[in-house]
């Protein structure tokens, strides 16, 4: 099998309020394609991860989802990928996702998103993986997200190396090409 990058992408099961989170999401997944990498993601059809998944596979690209059964049962999954995963919890899905990836994008989302993103963040922090971790911040929304997070650099609750990790720019092909930049450091 070809050494494709593989890239976890945590982001909303819903469109959000403006429609440039649904050009991102679009303008990611063709920047994925365009580099040949894989997607792994939540395994639905709604949402930014519908739209994120549509679109890789539309370009021909491999979109490989990850999804609990009772939101699979809730017909929630997406039944066209190229491999989809049925797991028992939240918490299998996450592990599925992150040891599949290479490396781990965060896109809008709520609370679900941002807790699956940090945990794998976390993780890299503590040294349990050297997988790049990357906020896409379209058109601004997590804004106040890295506000909060410098303040917590800046009041020593964020180790500065550790707040360096974080991998963020509003542009999805700069953001691919730094984390692959990175990612080809660490093998």
């Amino acid at each position: 099998m070809e050494n494709k990058l593989t890239i976890a992408i945590f982001c909303g099961s819903s469109s959000g309020d403006r429609p440039e989170y649904t050009e991102a999401a679009k303008a990611l997944a063709n920047a994925l394609h365009g580099m040949n990498a894989r997607l792994v993601y939540g395994g639905a059809t709604v949402g930014l991860m519908g739209v994120l998944a549509e679109t890789m596979l539309e370009a021909g690209g491999e979109v490989i989802g990850v999804i609990p059964q009772h939101l699979a049962d809730r017909e929630l999954a997406h039944k066209g990928l190229t491999e989809l995963h049925i797991v028992n919890s939240l918490h299998e899905r996450k592990a599925l996702m992150a040891e599949l990836a290479d490396a781990f994008v965060l896109l809008p989302g709520g609370h679900g998103s941002l807790e699956e993103f940090f945990e794998v963040f976390t993780w890299a922090s503590l040294g349990l993986h050297k997988k790049p971790c990357a906020l896409l911040n379209s058109y601004g929304y997590y804004k106040l997200l890295l506000e909060f997070l410098e303040h917590a650099t800046t009041s020593q609750f964020i180790r500065p190396a550790v707040y360096q990790q974080l991998i963020v720019d509003d542009s999805p092909l700069e953001l691919l090409k730094k984390i692959e930049s990175c990612h080809l450091s660490t093998v």
